[in-house]
């Protein structure tokens, strides 16, 4: 489905990482690949500007991370950025210049744009989040279904199924998803969407659009 494709929710220039998603035709393609992925690109980057601190992790020196934060790697934390107080990275994860990964938040085989902001209280996993995506305080994605079948993507005009048992969420950029939502297992947001607080999200929601309840979703004016 053409309103899902990389192509036309990401701009690529606004990350690390763009390397990974060339050949891939939607976002959740890239999840199997992002562990190898850090590890060539890690080897590759300038020792002027990122410092590898332990085992597979690159961080930029002009990055800032609190004392108390948890890293694991495979991990990249690019240029400006700023992970915060318990935030927790269990590996998999490559941290857009300028993104704030905050208080108490976990990543898990992720990739953040540009500017991406999960700053309080979120669980991000097996995700892709866009640039100058922001998810509000409490927000979450969900990356196994209960039944823990594959994950299948779903619309109003097709389903596409993944082939994979762990995938959270798609954020095109720009969303903006309100506090305590759950997006689950297999959601893809259009870039410039907005999610109202509180959603229980699952499926497609097309760019542009507010995303009020599953059977009210608008276009913006």
């Amino acid at each position: 489905m053409e309103a899902m494709k990389i192509t036309n929710n990401y701009d690529l220039q606004e990350t690390i990482a763009a390397k990974l998603f060339e050949g891939k035709e939607y976002p959740w393609e890239v999840l199997s690949f992002i562990h190898d992925f850090i590890l060539e690109l890690g080897a590759t980057l300038s020792e002027e500007k990122y410092e590898k601190r332990g085992e597979d992790i690159w961080i930029a020196k002009n990055a800032k991370v609190a004392p108390t934060a948890c890293l694991n790697g495979p991990l990249i934390v690019d240029e400006e950025a700023e992970i915060r107080h318990c935030a927790f990275v269990r590996g998999n994860a490559i941290v857009g210049k300028g993104a704030v990964v905050g208080n108490s938040t976990e990543l898990k085989n992720v990739v953040l744009f540009n500017k991406v902001q999960v700053p309080h209280y979120n669980y991000v996993g097996d995700s892709v989040l866009g640039f100058k995506a922001h998810m509000g305080a409490g927000s979450i994605t969900s990356n196994v279904k209960s039944d823990k079948t594959l994950v299948v993507v779903k619309s109003k005009e097709e389903d596409i199924p993944t082939g994979l048992k762990k995938m959270g969420a798609m954020l095109g950029d720009r969303v903006e998803v309100g506090c305590n939502s759950v997006l689950n297992p297999g959601t893809v947001i259009g870039h410039d969407s907005n999610i109202y607080p509180t959603s229980c999200v699952r499926g497609f929601v097309p760019a542009e659009s507010i995303f009020k309840k599953s059977e009210e979703i608008v276009k913006k004016m």
